[in-house]
C-alpha cells in the first residue's frame, strides 16, 4: 500500500479528481447504509438531494488526493481572509483553527503553516493515529511537514497543544468530530443533538487562544484550492454547554458556504466510543 500511496502521489490533481468522483459514486450506490446516512444529514440540514449531488463526488476526490496531499508536491491554494489571521495572532495569545469535514480539510493547516508559520511558529495539529501500522507511518511522516506538528489524540497530545498556544503559536482541531465517551457534550447540530467535543473551548478557555474559522474549497478541473478564514462571529461564552453550541453554529455556518463539498455521510450523530480518559484531566500537568 505505501507503493500505491506513491504511485498516485505523483498524479496531477485533475486526474486524482476524476478518478475519486468515479470512487465517490461507486460507494455511494454500492452501500445503503452510506447512502442513506448521505440522504439523512443533508435533509436534516434543510437540503433536497439535488442541491447537494456534488457533494458525494467530493467525498471520493477527498480520498483520492490524499496521496497527493500527504506524499506529493505542494498543492497550489490561495488564502482569503489572511488579515483576520493577523490580528488572531497579534493578540499574542495563539491561534486555534477549527474546521469542520469541508473539501480538503487537512491542506487548510498545510496552507496556514507555509503562510505564516516561518514569522509565527508552527501549527500543532491533533489526529487520531491508524489502526494498521504501514498507514500510521505514512500518516505521521506526511502530517509532520515543515511548519506543522502532528500529535496523537492523547493527553500527552493535548499537552502539547495548550503548551504550543501559550508560546503564542496556533493548533488546528476539526471539532464536528465526534470524541469518546466524557469527552464531549450533547449539543444540536442541524437541529438534531451530536456529541461534541469539549476540547475545542477547553483550549480556548485556557489560553485565551483567538479562535478563527478555516475552510478548503476545491476548485473545479483540478485547479487547486482556495482557503478562506474568518473570525468567530462573538466571543465563546464562559458557560461550556453554551459555548460548544456555538462552536457547532459556526460549523453550520462554514458549511452553508459551500454544503456540496461537506462529508453528509460522516457518521456525525453517533453514539460515543469508550476510550481514554477526558482530555481535560490534562489541565492539571499542562
Amino acid at each position: 500500500m505505501p507503493l500505491v500511496f506513491r504511485f498516485f502521489s505523483v498524479f496531477p490533481l485533475w486526474v486524482l479528481h476524476a478518478l475519486g468522483a468515479a470512487m465517490g459514486w461507486a460507494a455511494f450506490i454500492a452501500s445503503p447504509t452510506y447512502r442513506r446516512r448521505f440522504l439523512a444529514h443533508s435533509a436534516l440540514a434543510g437540503y433536497s438531494f439535488g442541491q447537494v449531488r456534488a457533494a458525494v463526488a467530493h467525498a471520493g476526490r477527498m480520498v483520492a488526493e490524499l496521496p497527493r496531499l500527504w506524499l506529493g508536491a505542494t498543492m497550489p491554494c490561495a488564502l482569503r481572509g489572511e488579515a483576520c489571521v493577523e490580528q488572531a495572532y497579534a493578540q499574542g495569545r495563539g491561534v486555534l483553527y477549527l474546521t469542520p469535514h469541508l473539501g480538503c480539510f487537512e491542506l487548510s493547516a498545510q496552507a496556514a503553516a507555509q503562510r505564516f508559520s516561518a514569522e509565527r511558529g508552527p501549527i500543532t495539529v491533533l489526529y487520531r493515529p491508524a489502526r494498521q501500522a504501514w498507514l500510521a507511518k505514512v500518516m505521521e511522516t506526511a502530517r509532520n511537514r515543515p511548519g506543522m506538528l502532528a500529535v496523537p489524540t492523547t493527553l500527552a497530545g493535548v499537552r502539547q497543544m495548550i503548551k504550543a498556544l501559550r508560546r503564542g503559536e496556533a493548533v488546528g482541531l476539526l471539532p464536528d468530530q465526534v470524541p469518546p465517551s466524557g469527552q464531549g457534550l450533547w449539543a444540536p447540530f442541524f437541529g438534531r443533538d451530536a456529541y461534541t467535543m469539549t476540547l475545542a473551548v477547553r483550549l480556548a478557555q485556557q489560553t485565551g487562544a483567538a479562535v478563527v474559522l478555516a475552510r478548503c474549497e476545491r476548485l473545479p478541473w483540478g485547479r487547486g484550492y482556495v482557503t478562506h478564514f474568518e473570525p468567530l462571529p462573538a466571543p465563546l461564552s464562559d458557560d461550556m454547554a453554551q459555548a460548544v453550541l456555538q462552536i457547532n453554529q459556526a460549523m453550520e455556518h462554514l458549511i452553508r458556504q459551500c454544503p456540496a463539498q461537506y462529508l453528509w455521510g460522516y457518521g456525525r450523530y453517533k453514539q460515543p466510543r469508550v476510550d481514554a480518559p477526558p482530555p481535560a484531566t490534562a489541565e492539571a500537568g499542562a
